[in-house]
């Protein structure tokens, strides 16, 4: 069996995350059928060994890396300990810029904090409270990003025009402050 045929397999199944099709990984491949069967059978093999932590499920003509069930509640905690550590300000700030402006790409948000915010949106994302949403027709095709039902659902809103208003501008919040100091004089 052509050993870098079952290592494109393998990572092209990593890379996937979800089941696959044996036709598409054929088409993609230019492969037969038959070939990407016979590494299949050859990957599960290997991930049956106890030493693995992975396997290969098979789901009907479909098949996904996934790892061991042994390992689930491990697996469990760490996400659970990952999801549940508290946002930063910076995420809280970057929540708001798109929960207000959405769709928004990385450089609006950039723009607006003053400060690369690569990590924050990566956390964000992974956290599901906001996604990508598309992206613009723009030189170099930007990613937007908008919230998700994830994000509605952790704040306790419906929609977003549940949102609280946002506070007036700089220059009337001063007017205001000094039409309240004249009044009381």
């Amino acid at each position: 069996m052509d050993k870098k045929l079952i290592a494109t397999i393998e990572a092209v199944l990593f890379a996937m995350g979800e089941p696959t099709e044996i036709s598409k990984i054929s088409l993609a491949l230019a492969v037969d059928e038959i070939l990407i069967e016979e590494a299949l059978s050859v990957l599960k093999s290997r991930y049956s060994k106890e030493d693995s932590g992975i396997c290969l499920l098979r789901l009907e003509d479909k098949y996904q890396i996934c790892s061991k069930t042994e390992f689930a509640d491990s697996i469990r905690k760490i996400i659970e300990v990952k999801k549940n550590t508290p946002l930063s300000q910076a995420a809280f700030e970057v929540l708001a810029i798109i929960a207000y402006n959405q769709p928004v790409t990385k450089a609006f948000i950039e723009q607006i904090r003053g400060v690369d915010c690569s990590a924050v949106i990566s956390n964000l994302c992974q956290k599901s409270l906001i996604e990508e949403k598309g992206r613009l027709d723009l030189p170099g095709r930007p990613l937007i990003y908008g919230t998700t039902p994830e994000f509605l659902r952790c704040f306790c809103i419906s929609s977003l025009d549940e949102l609280p208003p946002l506070p007036k501008n700089d220059e009337e919040t001063e007017k205001n402050d000094e039409k309240n100091v004249q009044i009381s004089n």
